[in-house]
């Protein structure tokens, strides 16, 4: 009676945790390859800290690895491309990367590029002195921005 009211809590008897294991990870593997799990968590080792620095991967399907590349560094990854996909290969000890996608953005972490600040040329005397005879402050700085806008090239 005992082993009744214990088969029945274990819906069909005890199974081995082995049994268990797929149906618990496979929902997982299925967004992330455990290949590209690994290349995504050993990224700096694989490719160095260099290349680390300026790439990100991103995702891998189907043996594409794509990569987030920051600024021009795309053409010089996609000469690099055979090496880094023995190596990336030779690490997981399968072919699991055949050919890259280079996306350009910048690496996660990177810092965020400030734009330039320049300060406004002085404008031609010409253009000061008729500015300077308009009465409204308003117009006066909306006159000086498109002034150097007209001059900024020259």
């Amino acid at each position: 009676m005992a082993r009744d009211i214990e088969d029945r809590r274990f819906l069909g008897g005890p199974r081995p945790l082995g049994a268990l294991v797929p149906a618990l990870t496979r929902p997982a593997f299925k967004r992330k390859s455990p290949a590209g799990a690994q290349i995504m968590a050993d990224w700096t080792e694989l490719v160095g800290p260099a290349i680390a620095a300026v790439t990100q991967p991103l995702r891998l399907t189907q043996g594409t690895l794509t990569l987030a590349c920051a600024g021009p560094v795309a053409m010089e990854m996609q000469h690099l491309a055979p090496q880094l996909a023995s190596r990336i290969n030779a690490a997981l000890g399968r072919v699991a990367v055949e050919k890259f996608r280079f996306v350009q953005r910048a690496p996660a972490g990177a810092a965020p590029r400030k734009p330039r600040e320049s300060a406004p040329k002085p404008l031609p005397e010409r253009v000061e002195s008729a500015i300077a005879e308009v009465s409204s402050p308003e117009l006066r700085e909306a006159l000086a921005r498109l002034a150097r806008g007209v001059y900024r090239g020259r």
